[in-house]
C-alpha cells in the first residue's frame, strides 16, 4: 500500500509543477515551486496525554488546487521502530488549494519509551527532482524523547547526590579530601508550591530552595531564588570580603532545568558577595548536578563510598 501511495504522490507532483508554474517565468528562487521540510532536525517531547505531534511540510508557492505528495520513512540512521515506537497517520499528504503548507502527523507510543530513551527516525519526501531545493534537500530527522508528568515532585523528595563545580573550585577549609560530591536529603516545602528544600546543600548548616516551573512540560525550568546563603566566606575563602556571606541565585547566563523521568536537576548557580546592601562582586557561575537516589543506594554510598 505504501508503494502505491508513493508512486501516486510522485505522479501528482509531476503534474503540479507544470500546472502551478503555468504562465509564470521563474526568475529567482522565490518564483520556483519547491516543497520541503523547513528544518532538517526536529525535536519532540512524548507526553502521556498528547496523542500526536506534527512535522511541517511547506511549499514556496501556493496553487489554485489541492496538491498531493507522499512521505516515507528512511530507515538508515533511525533507531525508532515504525509500528512499535510510533506510526504515521498517513503516507499521503495534501497541500490545500491556496495554501503553502501541510503536516505529517506522528503518533508516538508513550508506553514503549523508557525514561531515558531518545529515539529518532528520518522522514523523506518522494517527489520529482525539480521540486527539491538543494539548500534543504528532501529529508528531516525527527527525534523523540519521553517527558514524565511534571506536576508530581515526589521524584525530588529524599536522598540526593550533589556534584558541584563550586565545591570543585572552593572545597572549603575542612574539606581536606577535595571531594566535590555530597549526599544530602531533600524535602518538598510545605509553605511554597513546587519548591524543594535541599538540606546542607553544599556546606553543612546551609539549606537552599529551588523552584520548579511546571507550566510547560517541554520546558522544565528550575530556578534558585535570589540571595540564598550557601556558606560563610571565612569557611570557604579563608577570609572575608564582605559581610561574611556567600549568596547564590540562578545564573542568568545559562538555562537550568530538571527531568522528572530521570530524577535529576541541572542548576547553574551564580555566587556573589554583599557587604550589607552593597554588592562586592561575583564569585562566578557554577554548574551543579543533583541526582536523586533510592534509600538502598544512599545506604550503599554511605557505607562503600563514605559519602
Amino acid at each position: 500500500m505504501r508503494r502505491i501511495s508513493i508512486i501516486l504522490g510522485a505522479i501528482l507532483l509531476g503534474v503540479s509543477i507544470t500546472a502551478c508554474q503555468d504562465g509564470k517565468t521563474a526568475n529567482n528562487t522565490l518564483d520556483r515551486e519547491y516543497i520541503l521540510f523547513p528544518d532538517t532536525l526536529s525535536y519532540h517531547g512524548v507526553l502521556e496525554d498528547r496523542e500526536y505531534f506534527t512535522v511541517p511540510v511547506i511549499s514556496t508557492v501556493a496553487c489554485d488546487y489541492d496538491r498531493t505528495i507522499a512521505v516515507t520513512i528512511d530507515d538508515e540512521g533511525s533507531n525508532a521502530i515504525e509500528g512499535k515506537d510510533y506510526y504515521l497517520e498517513s503516507n499521503t499528504l495534501v497541500i490545500p488549494a491556496g495554501a503553502y503548507k501541510t503536516e505529517v502527523k506522528v503518533y508516538p507510543q508513550y508506553k514503549e519509551f523508557e525514561n531515558d530513551d531518545t529515539l529518532s527516525f528520518n522522514l523523506r519526501l518522494v517527489m520529482p527532482d525539480q521540486l527539491k531545493w538543494d539548500l534543504s534537500g528532501d529529508k528531516t530527522k525527527v527525534t523523540m524523547y519521553k517527558i514524565c508528568p511534571v506536576n508530581n515532585l515526589d521524584a525530588f523528595d529524599g536522598w540526593c547526590v550533589v556534584t558541584s563545580m563550586f565545591l570543585y573550585s572552593y572545597p572549603g577549609l575542612t574539606n581536606t579530601d577535595g571531594s566535590y560530591q555530597r549526599l544530602i536529603q531533600t524535602e518538598k516545602a510545605q509553605d511554597e508550591e513546587n519548591t524543594i528544600i535541599m538540606h546542607d546543600w553544599l556546606f553543612d548548616g546551609y539549606d537552599v530552595r529551588i523552584k520548579f516551573d511546571t507550566s510547560d512540560p517541554e520546558n522544565p525550568i528550575i530556578t534558585m531564588p535570589e540571595d540564598q546563603v550557601i556558606s560563610d566566606e571565612l569557611f570557604v575563602f579563608g577570609q572575608t570580603n564582605g559581610d561574611n556571606r556567600i549568596l547564590g541565585m540562578t545564573s542568568p547566563a545559562y538555562v537550568s532545568y530538571y527531568s522528572t523521568c530521570e530524577s535529576f536537576v541541572a542548576l547553574w548557580m551564580r555566587a556573589y558577595v554583599y557587604d550589607l546592601s552593597n554588592l562586592i562582586g561575583y564569585v562566578g557561575d557554577f554548574y551543579n548536578i543533583m541526582e536523586w537516589v533510592s534509600d538502598e543506594e544512599a545506604d550503599r554510598l554511605q557505607k562503600e563510598e563514605g559519602m
